[in-house]
């Protein structure tokens, strides 16, 4: 007679972080940085197809890491609750707050009944009118959400990139400047720290960048690329 299979729910749920945090560790970081107009969302992301960095509505943008598929999932739900929430009351009544809330209980709810958690971390931000008013939230494969300030860093080797973002950023970066040091926070990354280097070069047809441009209408969102995001790299440089 075979016994019955037993894990503690501790075990049960250090294993399912353990397995969703190294799912996420394996994926190219994304950088995020609040700078005078807005904030500025740079990956390093060659393809031109899948898409880390999105906008999900007029002041609201979306950027993550992790398994592609899960995180397109949670993308689609979020323009679908804010196209539902600003048609049924009114445009400002979505924020990235609200949009934060309805993510962490989604993945909630996923990590703790579901066999395999997603794979995924998220950031949701909002341009306000002014940067004290910008919102940065931070949300993990369990659901749980941090409030960011200034700046953030997740997946890949986050915690060498965060460290450099640590170093330079401050209160009133021009665009240009933001863009460079998030570039060169992207390239210092444990790849780059064993190789004792400085930072990798990482060209501009590498990099998916998008911002939140507070000084534009309604609609902030806009992706750089081209001449465009090469001219910015050059004069942040």
């Amino acid at each position: 007679m075979s016994m019955p299979f037993y894990v503690s729910p501790e075990q049960l749920m250090k294993d399912k972080a353990d397995y969703a945090r190294k799912g996420i560790a394996r994926g190219r970081a994304v950088v995020v940085v609040a700078f005078a107009d807005g904030i500025v969302f740079v990956s390093e992301n060659p393809s031109r197809a899948l898409h880390k960095i999105s906008e999900i509505y007029d002041r609201v943008a979306f950027a993550a890491v992790g398994k592609y598929n899960e995180f397109e999932n949670l993308r689609v739900a979020g323009v679908r609750y804010a196209d539902v929430r600003g048609y049924s009351y009114d445009r400002s009544d979505v924020t990235a707050r609200g949009l934060a809330n309805a993510y962490a209980q989604t993945l909630g709810a996923i990590f703790t009944t579901e066999s395999k958690p997603y794979e995924v971390e998220i950031v949701v931000a909002e341009v306000g009118t002014s940067p004290e008013t910008d919102q940065i939230y931070r949300l993990t494969y369990d659901g749980s959400v941090a409030d960011e300030h200034g700046y953030v860093a997740m997946g890949g080797s986050a915690d060498q990139i965060a460290a450099k973002l640590g170093e330079r950023w401050h209160a009133g970066l021009s665009l240009a400047e933001a863009l460079q040091l998030a570039v060169e926070a992207l390239g210092s990354d444990a790849a780059a720290e064993a190789a004792g280097s400085g930072p990798r070069p990482i060209a501009p047809d590498q990099l998916e960048v998008a911002v939140l441009d507070r000084t534009r209408d309604r609609r902030t969102f806009r992706r750089l690329s081209g001449p465009t995001l090469a001219g910015l790299m050059s004069s942040g440089a």
